[in-house]
């Protein structure tokens, strides 16, 4: 807690640790109403949000940033209305990417895993982890991630195991779960399967490759083809040529010889052959082509796989057996050249597919993997959406939802790996049969062979990540924790993990719990760098959250994105925001004090009933209007806007504003000062509460002293419900309806405001000191009831001379000389003597009749058109009462040019 006396300063590097570390102590990342705890009341519906688990391997970036900023506000807002509000954390066993760092930690002491073997790898991997897996999440606290540490869970631990199990032999039994040979994506650095998600299309410039596809009966004929990858021709089982391409009906039925290898292939029709491309001919290799293999499987062709998983060529590939695939295509070329087949050469540019792990290029493969059936589920998490029980934030990402779910592919989720879920299946050495169980069997469960061995594949991670809602919370036990916070709420993340993970979660909750794992799916952008290129370490243009953090504070990163986004777009972001950001926190800081040191200055109580002054009824009822702003902008999920709005509300009208005036109000003492002590405290406290859910660090060190100070003055000055014992459980403010006497105080006062701005922009263009009190003279005409009353805040906030200000009705003659303005209907004249150059005066005073003419005519048109007729009436009426008060500026204008001569 905060000592007695704010600090000049806000530094945040003393401040967010030990605040953090006093949320933590003080049980506010629990939720209330524990469903282990006695008295849990379970009728009450709780906030409820699965952390996206960072890869074990991780370190923060701003990815990372965005995510927790965003989840921690939405959980923050939940706690604060009183809910229940959970948030579970956790981290991702991250199959492929830990076992990369593990290999490469490995081949520091010299060593491969092949040496160490499965066990003792895994061994070092679990190590890997202990040292290594925390980092992410003390780099996550650091955001303030108000998590719930002690559900902390990760996608190997035992329970997630269990789970992992459970849903795999569920699918199994189900028949949606198979194993067989299918073209997959092999990644041969990693020597294993990897997913289509998981493959990167990267342009580069290749070689397209024209031969000769000799026929067999030796007539010295050809089939002319052309490829991008010439070592695959090892693999050919047929050259196909599109039906209706007269240059080849020929060959069609007749047999070719596959280059060096001599082995005969038929020539086949398939209208898939694109007769533009290349020469119009297309060999055909089913086992390393995901097209080829579609059209090996029309007209039932061998399928060769010519690769090992190395990618160096098997026995299938003749005298090139034992080369990689690279060195294999240039010696295969050579040879072809030397025995005449080869045509020519040319530069091509193509799409290759990289793996986004290993970054080296992949190879479609022909191999036996394991498959989820996934149609039927994906059928069913279509339905989920279209029914209105999982909506998605924006809308516009529900089209490319569906259209990814129509679309699916089988699922491959095996994968050659050592470190993750191992799969669940055992082979018998002696029946053949397979056995597949939920725990560890010891012999076959048909034969009763002990000779068993279990499969040596590990799951995909998406496999275990797709039950995080519910498996983090005990499923498949009816844990009271599962019973109660399941379903979760809402499912925040990019949307660039929409298909990886998104779809996964909500086809698994269906399928194992049935039910939609959340009712709101809410995808945030990706962040750029300032002119909206991605950030990447080639470029440089990396950002790195910590470092911001470390110089600018953990909230004005925070505000920076959280303002900064829309759902579903993406962030462009510059350290000048961030630093803005850092300015405002420190802008809030000396609102504070200066409320801090009026409040001590102020009486502890009044004498009579508030008689409230102008400002104080307009800054209250700004204060309730963006109170029922940011309410309804909370709930359409548009955080960014309600974060903008509350930021302008504090430093355009509250610090601009009433601060400023509060300053005059005070200097009167007694009750005027008592009530304007009240107003500063009870708009900081409101605006800290709005405000704490963005920037949480400072809220809450301002709060403290706000509350401390507020206590020690006297009960006078406490909320409506009390002082609560700290922000991050403090009540959200509500919407409360007008109670009629705001819209006129609103208007009364931005009078006042625009009389204000209209002096100090003639001050500061007839370069007036600003400690120069000067004289004026305003004709109100009917508003003269209204800022007689005015006078001295319209003299504190202009730098009048309140002894020389005049009001009246009207005022005649005119004063001359003067520099004259029209605001709202109102003439002001400032004489300042020697200042006023009639003939520059007058035409400025032409120019604004021009502006307001055009103004007139533009209402005129407005209101004579169909638009009368159809706005709603207090509109209309709105633009009706615009048009009046142009129309009297407009003649008061006049007079003024009249009145120079």
């Amino acid at each position: 807690m905060p000592e007695n006396t704010l600090p000049t300063k806000y530094d945040f590097a003393a401040t967010e640790e030990r605040i953090y570390e006093w949320w933590e102590k003080s049980g506010y990342f629990k939720p209330t109403n524990d469903p282990n705890q006695p008295g849990h009341d379970p009728s009450v519906k709780p906030f409820v949000i699965s952390i996206p688990p960072p890869n074990v391997t991780g370190e923060l970036h701003l990815g990372h940033a965005m995510f927790v900023s965003m989840e921690d506000l939405m959980i923050r807002y939940h706690r604060m209305k009183g809910e229940p509000t959970l948030w579970v954390p956790g981290s991702d066993h991250a199959g492929i990417a830990t076992q990369l760092q593990v290999e490469k930690m490995l081949a520091k002491e010299g060593l491969h895993r092949d040496q160490l073997g499965r066990e003792k790898f895994v061994e070092r991997a679990w190590e890997w982890k202990r040292k290594y897996g925390g980092i992410i999440f003390q780099q996550i606290r650091r955001l303030g991630a108000s998590c719930d540490w002690d559900r902390e869970r990760f996608t190997l631990d035992e329970g997630l195991s269990k789970a992992v199990r459970e849903s795999f032999v569920r699918l199994y039994e189900k028949g949606l779960i198979y194993r067989g040979p299918r073209m997959i994506n092999w990644s041969p650095g990693l020597r294993t399967a990897v997913s289509d998600l998981e493959v990167e299309y990267s342009q580069e410039m290749g070689t397209l490759y024209f031969f000769k596809y000799m026929l067999a009966d030796g007539s010295g004929e050809y089939v002319p083809v052309a490829t991008t990858r010439p070592e695959t021709i090892l693999g050919d089982t047929a050259v196909a040529v599109h039906p209706e391409d007269e240059r080849y009906q020929k060959f069609i039925g007749k047999e070719v010889l596959v280059p060096i290898l001599g082995r005969r292939i038929p020539v086949i029709a398939d209208e898939y052959v694109d007769r533009a491309f290349g020469t119009g001919g297309l060999k055909v290799t089913p086992g390393h082509d995901p097209n080829d293999y579609l059209i090996g499987q029309r007209h039932n062709l061998e399928v060769i796989s010519m690769l090992d998983e190395a990618a160096r060529v098997n026995e299938n590939g003749g005298p090139y057996a034992g080369m990689d695939r690279f060195e294999a295509r240039k010696k295969l070329w050579a040879d072809m050249e030397a025995q005449g087949l080869v045509l020519k050469t040319e530069a091509y540019p193509m799409s290759v597919p990289r793996s986004q792990r290993g970054g080296e290029p992949v190879e479609p493969m022909v191999s036996t993997q394991w498959f989820v059936r996934i149609q039927p589920m994906a059928d069913v998490a279509l339905a989920a959406v279209q029914d209105g029980r999982i909506k998605i934030v924006p809308e516009r990402f529900t089209k490319v939802y569906y259209n990814w779910l129509e679309n699916i592919q089988d699922w491959c989720i095996s994968r050659q790996l050592w470190w993750g879920h191992r799969i669940p299946v055992w082979y018998c050495a002696d029946c053949g049969k397979m056995t597949v169980e939920r725990e560890d069997p010891t012999c076959c469960a048909h034969c009763g062979s002990e000779k068993i061995k279990q499969d040596p594949d590990v799951l995909d991670t998406w496999f275990s990540s797709g039950l995080w809602p519910f498996s983090t919370l005990g499923w498949p036990e009816e844990t009271p924790d599962y019973k109660y916070f399941y379903p979760t709420s809402v499912l925040e993340t990019g949307y660039d993990i929409l298909f990886f993970w998104v779809t996964r979660m909500i086809m698994d909750g269906l399928e194992f719990t049935g039910e939609a794992p959340f009712h709101t799916v809410y995808l945030h952008g990706l962040i750029r760098d300032e002119h909206g290129q991605k950030m990447s370490k080639s470029k440089g243009n990396v950002v790195d959250p910590l470092i911001v953090m470390n110089e600018m504070g953990t909230d004005a990163l925070r505000f920076t994105l959280l303002v900064g986004s829309t759902p579903g777009s993406d962030v462009n972001l510059s350290l000048k925001k961030v630093e803005a950001n850092r300015n405002f926190a420190n802008k809030l800081w000396n609102i504070s004090r200066f409320a801090l040191g009026m409040l001590e200055q102020a009486p502890a109580a009044p004498e009579f009933e508030p008689a409230w002054t102008l400002a104080d009824s307009w800054i209250w009822a700004r204060l309730q209007a963006l109170v029922r702003e940011v309410d309804r902008l909370f709930a359409n999920y548009q955080y960014g806007e309600a974060g903008r709005q509350i930021y302008e509300f504090i430093w355009s009208e509250f610090a601009d504003w009433y601060v400023e005036i509060a300053k005059m109000q005070l200097a009167e003492g007694g009750d005027r000062a008592f009530y304007t002590a009240y107003t500063l405290v009870r708009v900081l406290d409101t605006s800290l509460r709005l405000l704490h859910p963005f920037t949480p660090f400072v809220t809450e060190e301002l709060w403290g002293y706000l509350k401390q100070a507020a206590q020690e003055k006297s009960g006078a000055f406490a909320p409506a419900g009390g002082w609560e014992d700290a922000l991050i459980v403090a009540k959200f403010p509500e919407p409360r309806d007008n109670e009629g006497w705001e819209a006129q105080k609103t208007a009364d006062f931005a009078m006042v405001q625009e009389i204000v701005r209209a002096i100090r922009n003639m001050r500061t263009e007839k370069k007036v000191a600003p400690a120069k009190r000067i004289p004026a003279v305003l004709a109100c005409g009917d508003r003269l009831h209204v800022l007689d009353k005015q006078g001295a805040l319209i003299s504190y906030m202009a730098g009048l001379d309140p002894a020389a200000l005049v009001m009246e009705h009207e005022v005649d003659p005119k004063p001359s000389p003067a520099v004259a303005v029209v605001v709202m209907g109102i003439e002001i004249y400032l004489p300042l003597a020697g200042m006023v150059d009639t003939s520059e005066e007058r035409a400025r005073l032409e120019r604004d009749l021009a502006d307001t003419d055009g103004q007139i005519e533009r209402l005129d048109k407005l209101l004579g058109s169909s638009f009368a007729e159809k706005a709603p009436a207090a509109v209309v009426e709105k633009e009706r009462q615009k048009l009046a008060t142009y129309r009297e500026t407009a003649a008061r204008l006049k007079e003024q040019i009249e009145a120079l001569g």
